[in-house]
Parts: C-alpha cells; structure tokens; sequence
C-alpha cells in the first residue's frame, strides 16, 4: 500500500487523504459529526491523516471499501456498535505514570494531610480521575495516598476513575504494565507495589486497587454522582474538545467540588467561561474552589 498523502480541495467529493480507502472531505465530516455527536470530540481537517491512519485497519479488517461505506454503516442501527469501536480507535490514550509529577507533589504535601486527617475522625474523601485511559493516572493518585496513608482502604477514601472508552477500562483494571510503563515509577514504589511476571510484565498490587473503582462515563453525558469531590484530575482531556464543550465540562466540575476543592489540569489547556470565577490559580495548572457556585 503506498502512504497516504494529503490532498487540497474545496469539493466535498474529493480526497483530503489519499491511500488504500481514500478519505473524502464528505466522509471526514460526516465523522468529525457523529464523534462529536457521541462524546464532545471536535475533528477538523487538519486531523485527516490521523482519522485515516487510525480507521483505515479497521475497515480492512471488517471488509468494507471505502470510508463512504463505513460512514453509511455507522449511520444505521445496526452500526451502533461500530460507532463505539470508532471511537475507541480515534481517542488518545497517552498517559504516564506521575505524569506532571508536580501535582502529585502538591496533593501530597497541600491535599491529603486534611484528607486524612478527616476520614481518621470518621469522614469521607474522594477523588476523580476524569479520563483515566490504562490507569496510570488513578494508580499514581493510589500510590500518593498510600505513602501518606498506607491502611487508607480501611477508612472511607476512595478514588473514582473514568474513561469513555470500555477497552482501555478494562485494561486500566488489569492493571498490567511493562517496562516503559514503568520508568517513571521509583524503585522504592515499583518494589512495593508491583509483581514481575512471567510474560515480562509488571503487575500492581490488590491493595493499590482497592482504593480505586473503574466506570465507563461520557464526559457528555449526565454524571451519576450522588456526592460531589474533593479532588478531581482531568488533564490533557479537554483539549479535544470545543470551546463551548470544554466551558461546559468546566462548569460542571466546579458544581461537584466543595470550597476548599482542588482541579488539576494539563499543561496545554486553560479554564475558561464563567468557572474561571469560582476557582484560585494556585500553582501550574492547580486550582482551588474558592466558594460560590456556578449558575445551574
């Protein structure tokens, strides 16, 4: 198969990617349509390389010709659940052990001392991890809790981790890694909370994933929340959506956390619309909920 190769037109009917199935600019919208319909995700024709790179194997592996049959076939009932594997193949799952290794620092140091202190005299914590991809993220929360904390499952603290995608759910359960994964874990950590195995991979322990509970949640969708956070993680999530999504999902977290409540972002992206009152800047992409709500 010779390499895709960038094509320019203003036609609907002509390629803006040529290869084995060529991508029209009609087939790249009527995707960009049904992936922001279904999860927020805003495509547009500079990312027409990377929707035929990521869905090309995927209509040769179901047998169909072109990107117009696909489009078709995910327009129908019947294609409901093609949408969902669509998905999975265009969401970004990059992710890294202490990621941003600076907001881990700050929830340890500024976060979970009044954390903890709170769940010993009976109270609750939780925090959410909003786009968890393989769980690095949650089990770097974990990891933090539990150097400060290390019987933490014993009490009322409980970490939340969600993803739109259910393969990547199902792999952050697992909770299998190999090496690479692992380089950005200390020795002292990886020693303690991981097992080698025999396929040459690191597996986390039991009492790292108990503190944590995997769901599959649309970011789009209604939040089944019966109580609100003291912490949520939503970093490098957002950028792949529009302003209006991303000002939206902004608002909807500031409703869920308490005065006092602390947002980590990523390094790319910035609060935006009315949330941006409600909250502190209070180091590199940290903020704290500094009391008022969001209108309703």
């Amino acid at each position: 198969m010779n390499a895709a190769t960038i094509m320019s037109s203003g036609r609907p009917d002509e390629c803006l990617v040529s290869g084995e199935y060529p991508l029209t600019r009609k087939d790249l919208a009527n995707i960009a349509a049904m992936i922001y319909s279904d999860a927020g995700i805003s495509l547009n024709e500079t990312k027409a390389s990377q929707v035929y790179s990521r869905l090309s194997k995927r209509l040769r592996q179901i047998g169909l010709r072109s990107f117009g049959d696909y489009c078709a076939l995910l327009e129908t009932p019947q294609g409901a659940a093609e949408r969902r594997e669509m998905l999975s193949h265009l969401t970004t799952n990059f992710t890294r052990f202490f990621r941003e290794n600076h907001h881990f620092d700050h929830l340890r140091d500024e976060v979970l001392p009044g954390l903890i202190a709170r769940v010993k005299a009976g109270g609750r914590a939780r925090i959410w991890s909003a786009g968890c991809s393989d769980g690095q993220e949650p089990y770097s929360i974990a990891l933090t809790v539990l150097k400060a904390l290390p019987n933490a499952v014993d009490y009322d603290f409980r970490i939340l981790a969600t993803d739109i995608d259910p393969k990547i759910i199902a792999q952050a359960k697992a909770g299998s890694y190999d090496d690479r994964a692992l380089e950005t874990v200390d020795d002292h950590l990886r020693k303690q909370w991981f097992t080698a195995t025999d396929n040459n991979r690191w597996q986390i322990d039991n009492r790292v994933k108990a503190l944590i509970t995997y769901r599959e949640l649309n970011l789009m969708a209604a939040w089944p929340f019966s109580g609100g956070f003291d912490v949520i993680f939503c970093r490098n999530v957002v950028i792949y959506f529009d302003e209006p999504t991303q000002t939206k999902i902004w608002k909807r977290y500031s409703e869920l956390l308490p005065v006092g409540g602390h947002l980590y972002i990523g390094h790319s992206e910035r609060l935006s619309g009315e949330a941006k009152d409600h909250f502190d800047n209070i180091g590199i992409t940290t903020f704290r909920h500094k009391g008022g709500r969001t209108k309703p």
